[in-house]
């Protein structure tokens, strides 16, 4: 399945963020991609205003035109296209990904779970569950997953994708990505077995470096004792289409022979994980309950 990363710099407007939006998925389609996914945010650009009246005027609803558009644009294409956006929700908006088919129709709608509370998406609803879907392809269905940004930096976001079945697990990123977020990227895709996808905004836009990465989730092959780098894709720091080509048939015959993911799970054992009567170290004192 061939990935293509939308590594873009935005516009200043929702209207020509879509208009540059629908170009580059053009030359996605044209490199042969199956799936073309946009970093965080796109109708906006990642800006957030400070006052929640200039917040929802920047939002767009999740069957507007600018959403709507991409519908239309992945049913023309025939290939699937994950847009994000600045949903308008209530009480405030969210951090949202949409994920259309081939055929135009919306399989998977995701809204980001760990909002960066610590700066300025406080000020924006969380999402409430993590989702897998069926994604038709024309090689076959792939079960593909969301996080977005922030939700990497917890396993446990990447482990509930994992036993809900994903394969692929899209992320639209906005910040820099650096040696310790791409670890985080690798170890994702190696303890759950499954490739992890990642559109980064390029050098350019604050706070951004590019670095977009697929990594393929596959660290062993048959008959050879040595590792592999599970990494088939780092983009450098500029704007541009990067593609990836995820060999599914490896993966799913690596799933099937492998320790990791769900093979040898002891959930009876991890109850603390999900406690909210332990007082647990290293957290801040401003979120303790």
């Amino acid at each position: 399945m061939k990935i293509a990363i939308l590594q873009l710099l935005p516009e200043e407007s929702a209207e020509k963020n879509r208009a540059k939006g629908e170009h580059w998925c053009r030359k996605a389609k044209e490199a042969g991609a199956d799936i073309a996914l946009f970093p965080e945010m796109w109708s906006c650009g990642y800006r957030i205003p400070e006052t929640a009246a200039a917040l929802k005027k920047l939002a767009v609803p999740p069957g507007g035109d600018f959403v709507r558009s991409f519908a239309a644009l992945a049913r023309e294409l025939s290939m699937a296209i994950g847009v994000t956006f600045l949903e308008g929700s209530e009480p405030a908006p969210k951090n949202s990904l949409s994920l259309f088919d081939r055929f135009g129709r919306k399989v998977l709608h995701y809204s980001k779970v760990h909002t960066c509370d610590f700066g300025e998406e406080k000020i924006l609803s969380a999402g409430e569950d993590f989702c897998v879907c069926d994604l038709d392809t024309e090689e076959g269905t792939v079960k593909v997953g969301a996080m977005i940004c922030y939700d990497r930096e917890f396993p446990e976001s990447a482990r509930i994708l994992m036993l809900k079945g994903a394969e692929v697990v899209l992320v639209p990123n906005a910040c820099p990505m650096e040696i310790n977020r791409l670890s985080q990227l690798r170890a994702r895709a190696f303890e759950n077995m499954f490739a992890v996808a990642t559109a980064n905004y390029p050098k350019g836009q604050p706070d951004c470096n590019g670095h977009s990465s697929v990594f393929d989730g596959v660290a062993y092959l048959p008959n050879d004792e040595n590792a592999r780098d599970t990494c088939i894709l780092e983009a450098g720091e500029e704007e541009g289409l990067y593609m990836a080509d995820i060999d599914l048939q490896a993966l799913r015959a690596y799933r099937k022979s492998e320790v990791h993911g769900n093979a040898y799970r002891r959930p009876e054992k991890y109850g603390l994980l999900v406690s909210e009567k332990i007082e647990a170290p290293f957290i801040r004192a401003d979120r303790r309950k």
